[in-house]
């Protein structure tokens, strides 16, 4: 299986049929409360940047949406300060990335964006929501899929390894702050592109 068939899979058509309850944007909320038992328990501290991922759609009015959510990012950015872009990824997946100092306002404008996509009726194109950490061990991420409407913990390391175990400590730590996906196999590593750092790039 290809990585475009692995995210197909993870979060396209079968993470939406064996989905266990409607994904909900509010659910990102928990990460505003989730960095604070990741750097005081776990010693990890926000990398500043987080990022929606979703899947396209050829259509004028999908454009109009993805135009929306730039605007009310932009009105936002005088507020938050929180900084963003859209784009575009090798395999032909969107992301707005967000850059932005303060967990809670980084939680507060990932959360506009995706409610906006909702309210549009597009809701069903959001596939993923990633926030990045940096620990002494290297990099951690908390991946929520919309599809199956739970996080899980992703943590890569060079060559394309993952390190299981943090990422199983990362669970036993915040099981209970955070809807965690209970089935493994739905744990899907987002690699970033060779000349990339986080999963977005």
């Amino acid at each position: 299986m290809g990585l475009l068939d692995g995210l197909r899979a993870i979060f396209g058509t079968r993470a939406e049929t064996d989905a266990s309850r409607d994904a909900d944007p509010e659910d990102l909320f928990g990460m505003s409360t989730a960095y604070l038992t990741m750097e005081a328990d776990l010693g990890y501290e926000s990398v500043g940047a987080g990022a929606l991922c979703f899947a396209g759609v050829d259509s004028t009015d999908f454009r109009d949406a993805v135009d929306e959510v730039r605007a009310i990012l932009e009105a936002g950015r005088e507020d938050t300060g929180t900084d963003f872009a859209v784009t575009e990824d090798d395999h032909g997946y969107h992301w707005v990335v967000f850059e932005e100092s303060d967990p809670e306002d980084l939680v507060t404008s990932m959360h506009f964006a995706a409610d906006t996509f909702v309210e549009r009726g597009y809701g069903s194109r959001l596939l993923a929501a990633v926030f990045g950490y940096e620990g002494e061990k290297g990099p951690a991420y908390w991946i929520y899929s919309f599809r199956r409407g739970a996080f899980y913990p992703f943590a890569p390391r060079p060559g394309r390894e993952r390190d299981s175990g943090v990422e199983f400590k990362l669970e036993s730590v915040l099981d209970g702050e955070l809807e965690i996906e209970r089935e493994k196999e739905y744990w899907y590593p987002l690699w970033p592109s060779a000349s990339g750092r986080h999963p977005w790039e």
